[in-house]
């Protein structure tokens, strides 16, 4: 029995887990054929409050600085099967609102943060570079600035949200002669000229979630939209990685869990033999070492939402969270899916979604040979 959620969390879950039902649920296999949702999901989000939970409540957002409450809607996605579109409400809630709220000044908050809490503003982030992947400080997008504005260009790709999104932190060299310290934070906006999108591209899994390229040409951004200081993108994209890579770890091991309880039911109620698929020995055997597995990744997570909310989480703790759930969700869904036969090859199964979905969480967020870099240098080698 987990003990880290009160009655306010516990209100929250119920409220959510309705609202997944009611508007999301009968829809999803349609925005999966799609291959994006629709931006009317965010503001449906937005006004029940399940967005913006820590913008401050003068915006509109919901003032609680508990990343619990983020916890709990990266659990219910995963309970209901909800791959695609539930990544693009977590990266708006967990990874790109921090930025907003925390580098903002008075003029930009007033002018982002509310549409950004009510799902007006749908948010997304562009590091990654067709030639650079995890390799941040080698990008090649520059943003020079002329007068009262930067000129920007460059491309992105693999960009979470790129079709839907409103607002785009881009991160570009604004000093092209330096690696981290050249790095700053630009806001392009919806419609501005010489901003491209790509197709929405075609992946494995996350169906539903629209991943786009993104091209810049000449896009003459306002200063005003210059995110904190220039200069300073590396040291905030580094603040923030570790909520970023303890989000993808909740998910992972909430995805785990949700598998576990999907197989569980369907080898009762399955039979083989002349006997329900849970008699077999190699059924429990399997079953007992998924769930121990997921406890105790549960366990560290779950301290480690802790240390976040504290302001205690370390680098290499994150890292090691991201690392090790992620690496069991796709081992314990592929363990899952096994015990579903045929039929968990078959998409109409929520396992089989969830199996494509799960290859991608070792990639995103720095892959899975990063995080070992940044445990072992934790260590001292």
């Amino acid at each position: 029995m987990r003990d880290l959620f009160d009655d306010d969390h516990q209100a929250f879950r119920e409220s959510f887990a309705a609202f997944i039902a009611k508007e999301m649920t009968p829809h999803y296999l349609q925005w999966e054929a799609d291959g994006i949702a629709p931006r009317e999901i965010y503001a449906a989000a937005g006004q029940f409050g399940f967005l913006g939970i820590a913008v401050p409540e003068e915006f509109g957002g919901g003032g609680a600085n508990d990343f619990r409450f983020n916890m709990v809607l990266a659990e219910e996605l995963a309970a209901a099967g909800i791959g695609g579109a539930g990544l693009g409400l977590t990266l708006h809630n967990d990874i790109t609102t921090p930025y907003f709220i925390e580098y903002c000044n008075p003029e930009q908050a007033a002018r982002w943060l509310p549409g950004i809490a009510s799902g007006e503003l749908i948010t997304a982030i562009a590091m990654t570079e067709p030639g650079t992947g995890s390799d941040l400080a080698s990008i090649a997008s520059t943003a020079v600035r002329d007068g009262d504005e930067y000129v920007l260009n460059g491309s992105k790709t693999f960009i979470t949200n790129g079709i839907n999104s409103d607002l785009v932190i881009v991160v570009a060299k604004t000093d092209p002669s330096q690696r981290h310290s050249g790095m700053s934070l630009l806001v392009v906006e919806r419609g501005i000229p010489g901003f491209e999108r790509g197709r929405n591209l075609d992946k494995i899994g996350m169906h539903s979630q629209d991943t786009a390229e993104l091209f810049f040409r000449d896009v003459r951004v306002p200063a005003a939209n210059l995110l904190g200081e220039e200069g300073k993108a590396f040291t905030y994209l580094t603040a923030n990685l570790a909520q970023e890579r303890l989000s993808i770890a909740v998910s992972g091991v909430a995805s785990a869990r949700a598998a576990l309880d999907w197989t569980v039911a369907y080898v009762k109620e399955r039979t083989a033999f002349g006997q329900a698929i849970a008699a077999f020995q190699n059924t429990k055997f399997t079953l007992a070492e998924v769930a121990t597995s997921v406890e105790v990744a549960q366990a560290f997570v779950d301290q480690c939402v802790v240390k976040l909310n504290a302001g205690r989480l370390s680098a290499a703790e994150a890292a090691q969270a991201k690392y090790w759930c992620t690496e069991l969700q796709q081992k314990a869904i592929d363990a899952c899916l096994q015990l579903f036969g045929g039929y968990g090859y078959m998409l109409e199964y929520p396992i089989a979604r969830a199996y494509a979905d799960a290859r991608v969480t070792s990639i995103y967020g720095g892959t899975t040979e990063v995080m070992k870099t940044i445990i072992a240098k934790s260590l001292g080698v």
